[in-house]
């Protein structure tokens, strides 16, 4: 599905969301743009040639080996006794080669051995465990749903058993073989209900839906993010993205939606919610309902701001911009167990459908979002995404009078804090910059004074002797007459 950025916002043409193949059922990413109808006859035919080419390939093996074998049989003919055994024990050995491939490449829904159902029939020790209050209200809504439909309310409880019971056994399958066997029971029970039965239509979807309910209550912590799969792996790379275009406003998306009318403001609450709160669900349907309750809050939203009937052109933006205020949790992982175990009924036609495969398509445009997407250039662009920089909010000037005193402070606010991180980030460049020319001067005077003491070296004498009085050598000075003393002589 190709999504394009124009300058009205964000488009994509409303037969894009239907199957490519055109059977005008809508189509899912998930199925490479097919519905589930003719995404499963693509998946068989694909497979069915992958096993007659495996067929084709042992069998041409097996025929080079016979040949091989038979001309060296011919060539010693007085050892073909010897050799017998040897060809009984190659045939054998092919034999059993080729039903592995067989085995390989059988389709993983084919009905097991007689053996195999009665052990199939065994209560499990899983489903006899004791199961939580959501799983015991759940089954018994359905056994009361089920007695007003009487023999064949007794047909449908017995297969959805024997199906739950089958399932234990088949949890060390891949979860798209698994996801095949759901689909062909819901497949089988619908068809069986309409051309056994009789059933209406209208009923047969409704029983669908309990089924779904029921039986996905209970396989819901065994397919749901499965370790073998790289779902959760996909759900932090979503979410690291979300975060990263956190800054992503409203006008860059062209949103039709103005939050400050309060009630838009609490749609966009709502319809966040809603999205959020689809990964506390269970069922598929369930979770599909929160997405259908999401986008109608978004057109009520619309509707709204815009005084007349919302377009679907403006629905998608408006998507956009929701998921990436909410972030919702664990959003691959939901999306890819609807695509697995919903009832595909509702995934190829009706509301929930559309509006399941315009959150496929947000999540698609919101990985391959860009700066010609936003009508940025790419320098802007790489600065948010960096959070070197955030847009600047509105000005206070342009507010209309009616806007919420609230609304107004908490942009106020925003911008402040936007500024102040802008200045902190200045302070911090020249902290660096004065602290990286310290440095540099520390090291400029080191080496200017390890030069000079270089060109003039600094020599220290050794002190001179102290010199010595006239008559110090004189040792007979004990001896000589004490010096005159003057007198004085009256006159």
């Amino acid at each position: 599905m190709s999504l394009k950025s124009e300058r009205r916002g964000i488009h994509v043409d409303q037969s894009e969301l239907l199957c490519k193949k055109g059977c005008g059922y809508y189509g899912n990413p998930a199925w490479q743009g097919f519905c589930s109808k003719c995404w499963r006859e693509e998946y068989h035919k694909a497979r069915q040639k992958q096993i007659q080419e495996d067929w084709e390939l042992a069998e041409r093996l097996q025929r080079e080996e016979e040949e091989a074998f038979a001309s060296s049989q011919s060539s010693q003919g007085a050892q073909s006794l010897t050799f017998s055994k040897f060809e009984e024990k190659k045939t054998n050995e092919k034999t059993r080669k080729v039903t592995t491939v067989k085995k390989f490449f059988s389709a993983s829904s084919r009905v097991g051995s007689k053996k195999e159902i009665q052990e199939a029939k065994a209560p499990s020790p899983s489903i006899n465990r004791q199961t939580s209050i959501e799983t015991d209200r759940v089954s018994k809504e359905f056994i009361e749903f089920l007695k007003t439909f009487h023999k064949t309310g007794q047909e449908i409880y017995k297969q959805t058993k024997l199906f739950l019971e089958g399932m234990h056994y088949k949890r060390d399958l891949s979860i798209e073989e698994q996801s095949e066997c759901a689909q062909d029971f819901y497949h089988n029970v619908a068809e069986r209900m309409q051309t056994r039965g009789k059933v209406p239509p209208e009923r047969v979807e409704k029983i669908m839906d309990q089924i779904e309910k029921y039986i996905m209550t209970r396989l819901y912590k065994y397919v749901f993010c499965p370790e073998t799969t790289d779902d959760e792996k996909k759900d932090l790379a979503i979410q690291k993205r979300i975060r990263a275009l956190r800054w992503v406003t409203p006008q860059m998306l062209c949103v039709p939606v103005n939050e400050d009318i309060p009630e838009v403001s609490d749609m966009v609450v709502k319809a966040i919610t809603d999205i959020i709160e689809m990964d506390s669900k269970r069922v598929p349907r369930d979770k599909l309902a929160c997405i259908t309750k999401c986008s109608k809050h978004i057109f009520n939203a619309i509707k709204i701001t815009k005084n007349e009937p919302a377009s679907a052109d403006d629905f998608l933006p408006t998507l956009i911009y929701i998921v990436l205020k909410g972030n919702p949790p664990r959003l691959q992982s939901n999306i890819q167990y609807i695509t697995r175990f919903c009832n595909p009924s509702r995934l190829m036609t009706g509301e929930d459908g559309y509006y399941f495969t315009n959150l496929c398509c947000a999540v698609a445009f919101i990985e391959k979002l860009d700066a010609q997407s936003l009508n940025l250039s790419q320098e802007d662009f790489d600065r948010y995404m960096s959070g070197q920089t955030s847009p600047r909010k509105q000005e206070a000037e342009s507010w209309s009078p009616d806007a919420c005193l609230g609304v107004k402070q908490m942009y106020k606010n925003l911008d402040l804090l936007s500024q102040l991180n802008e200045r902190q980030e200045r302070i911090m460049n020249e902290a660096k910059k004065l602290e990286k020319d310290l440095i540099d001067w520390t090291d400029g005077i080191a080496r200017e004074v390890q030069d000079i003491v270089e060109k003039y070296p600094l020599e220290i004498k050794p002190p001179n002797q102290p010199l010595a009085a006239i008559d110090s050598e004189n040792v007979e000075n004990d001896k000589l007459p004490p010096p005159l003393q003057p007198q004085v002589y009256a006159g």
